[in-house]
């Protein structure tokens, strides 16, 4: 593509729409090959050197600081884009994640995934795909960049690990502002959600060990049973949430293992359950520690048997949208889709480690919607049989290139 001349903020949306329509088959072509090749948290290695390929093609450098993901740089040619020194006038960051999950697919799709157990079933693949795209316009238009965008395609998502480990090798240094999108199930199709405030939860991962007494399954007065006392901790976990927290402040607690046992006729002498904390308030999150460990300590004590909460470790904080980069955003989906673009969604309490960029500068994670019940697209995020609806992910290109184009002019 030929890069184009300084225009103004109508021919700039124009030319990102003309762009848009040009680049929607490589868009598509990119996210069905990320699909098809799936990698889990920090073995992203193959996705890697594809990325690296694309941005050979382009022409943009890039650096590796760890060992999967890599941080692009897109300089701006406006003639204000950089100072004397070679400082540059602004700097945004734009996020994609890369990593998949452990799930084996079930779409079948022409294009499913070739490794075994492993899929893009929170779509990652698309988010590869819309940045790329995203590239593909930018590097046609950088006349009109007033500042230089940073690219960090970063793995570890999943595990909660990613962003920390781009951020300590320097990925947000002189940064002024952050932006990321997320595909997203319950969002329509042709819309895009970028309100303000909280928008995915404070996220924390915990487990309880509990030590009873084992003996003979026939003579159960004789222990103290460690998977009776896991199952009346289960039940009684709930109750944080309907008696210990403000019923307006959303909050869920899950238990998604549950081990214990040794044999059929055995009474379990020992057990221990691993779960999940989701919070949007700071007030909420704060207290959640020490409700689990009272709970679990006493419920068990009153069972003859001892629990203690042995992990509890914040994965993720919350996602909170800055004020001002979501009304940049709104304007921006506005600009490329038209009013009948803008999205409406409460926001969830899944986590997301974006926010420990939005913990150090402003910015914003945009929904873009995928759900259209025509084509079957709405499975839940990490299902096995989660679809998109592919022709959004040229949408997510054009907003991504609106926005850092409309941050960096300002």
């Amino acid at each position: 593509m030929e890069t184009h001349a300084a225009h103004t903020p109508e021919q700039i949306t124009s030319t990102i729409q003309s762009l848009a329509a040009q680049i929607e088959p490589y868009v598509i072509e990119q996210r069905r090959y990320f699909h098809a090749h799936p990698e889990l948290s920090l073995q992203e290695f193959q996705t890697t050197e594809a990325i690296a390929r694309e941005l050979d093609a382009m022409g943009i450098p890039y650096t590796r600081p760890l060992d999967t993901g890599l941080v692009a740089t897109l300089a701006g040619t406006a003639p204000d884009a950089y100072a004397a020194d070679g400082t540059p006038r602004r700097r945004i960051l734009l996020r994609a994640d890369i990593d998949a999950l452990p799930v084996t697919e079930r779409t079948g799709e022409e294009f499913a995934s070739v490794n075994d157990g492993v899929m893009h079933a929170c779509g990652h693949d698309c988010h590869i795909a819309m940045m790329l795209g995203a590239l593909r316009i930018l590097s046609a238009m950088t006349d009109d960049i007033h500042g230089e965008i940073r690219i960090v395609f970063q793995p570890s998502e999943e595990n909660g690990s990613g962003a920390k480990l781009m951020i300590g090798a320097g990925a947000c240094d002189g940064v002024d502002g952050a932006f990321a999108m997320h595909i997203w199930s319950e969002v329509d199709a042709g819309t895009i959600s970028c309100e303000p405030g909280p928008r995915m939860a404070n996220t924390d991962w915990f487990r309880i060990d509990i030590e009873g007494t084992s003996c003979h399954g026939a003579m159960p007065q004789r222990g103290a049973d460690a998977i009776i006392a896991a199952a009346e901790i289960v039940n009684a976990l709930q109750t944080i949430v309907s008696r210990d927290l403000n019923p307006y402040e959303p909050a869920v607690v899950t238990i998604g293992e549950i081990h214990g046992g040794t044999a059929r006729n055995v009474i379990a002498g020992s057990a221990y359950l691993t779960g999940t904390v989701r919070t949007y308030s700071d007030a909420a999150h704060d207290l959640m520690p020490g409700l689990i460990e009272r709970i679990c300590t006493h419920t068990a004590m009153a069972l003859g048997a001892e629990a203690r909460l042995t992990d509890y470790t914040i994965a993720n904080y919350k996602v909170e949208n800055d004020d001002e980069a979501s009304a940049r955003c709104r304007e921006a989906v506005t600009k490329v889709l038209g009013r009948a673009g803008i999205g409406s969604y409460r926001g969830t309490l899944s986590g997301e480690d974006f926010s420990e960029y939005l913990r150090r500068v402003p910015g914003v994670l945009a929904f873009v919607g995928t759900r259209n019940p025509q084509i079957g697209a709405t499975w839940a995020q990490h299902s096995c049989y989660y679809k998109v609806d592919e022709s959004v992910l040229v949408q997510g290109s054009m907003l991504a290139a609106q926005y850092a184009l409309d941050f960096l002019a300002e």
